[in-house]
Formats: structure tokens, sequence, C-alpha cells
């Protein structure tokens, strides 16, 4: 693994805000020789520190504007029921992240979809029906004054 020294910790904070920068500007910003800091993001990168890049991308403009996290409790507490879950919601299109937690409920949803309604047929076709759930708790997100995930 790659030692996190106060260098690394800037490259990494430069690249999680603009991946696609050239090596040049990076180096230039942490204050490296452009050969010494592509050495840093190589190893970086093969040591999976850096596992990837991405597109940010606006959800609004591609008609994904509404935006609920939602508490999924299941009734049964096996690794069937689980996997069941986890298949279902691999294979809906607005589920966009869904992690197993800890608490009162077994997951935490991400969901995105076009609007109330679209939210609605969801909440109805999909957790509705899938299976082992017990529970569904929504949280329409209103804003998002700090977003460092994206």
């Amino acid at each position: 693994m790659a030692r996190i020294d106060q260098i690394n910790q800037q490259i990494l904070q430069e690249l999680s805000r603009y991946g696609r920068m050239s090596n040049l500007e990076l180096a230039d910003r942490v204050g490296l020789s452009p050969s010494a800091c592509l050495r840093r993001v190589q190893e970086l990168e093969r040591s999976g520190v850096i596992t990837g890049y991405r597109a940010v991308l606006d959800r609004g403009a591609l008609g994904h504007g509404f935006v609920s996290y939602i508490g999924v409790g299941l009734g049964e507490h096996t690794k069937d029921a689980q996997e069941s879950f986890e298949r279902a919601m691999e294979r809906a299109p607005e589920v966009v992240e869904c992690h197993n937690i800890t608490g009162t409920i077994e997951y935490l949803l991400r969901v995105e979809c076009a609007d109330l309604a679209s939210y609605k047929q969801f909440h109805t076709d999909v957790l509705g029906t899938a299976p082992y759930v017990t529970s569904i708790t929504s949280y329409v997100v209103m804003g998002s004054p700090k977003n460092l995930r994206c």
C-alpha cells in the first residue's frame, strides 16, 4: 500500500475535486516536479488507493432530479433474505446506492427518479414487492448544501 504522507494527501484531495486535470497542473498545485507527481499518482493507483476516475453527472439535467434516501427493514435476518433483497435492488435502475447497515433497519438506499409520480411507482412496484421487506421509510432530499461524494 502506498504511504499516505502530506503530499499524497494533497494529490488525493486535488484529484477528488477534479480528476481530469493534467499531471503538469497537479504537480504545480502540490509543489512537485511532473515526473515525481506522476510516480506518486501511479503508485496510488497501483496500490488501490485510487480505484478509478469518473464523470460527475447533473442528475437533474438527466431527468433524475427527485432524490430520496430510504431506510428498509427486512422481516428475516438470514443470508438468503439479504441476498434476495440485494438482487432485487441490483435490478432497479432507480437505486444508485444500496448500503447494508447496522441499527434498527438493514438497508439504506439512495434512489433517483424523475419526479414524485415515478418515485411512487418505484415505491409501490419495486420496494413494495421486494422480498422480505417489512418497513420502508423515505427521506426526500430538498437540497444538498455539501456533497463531496459526487
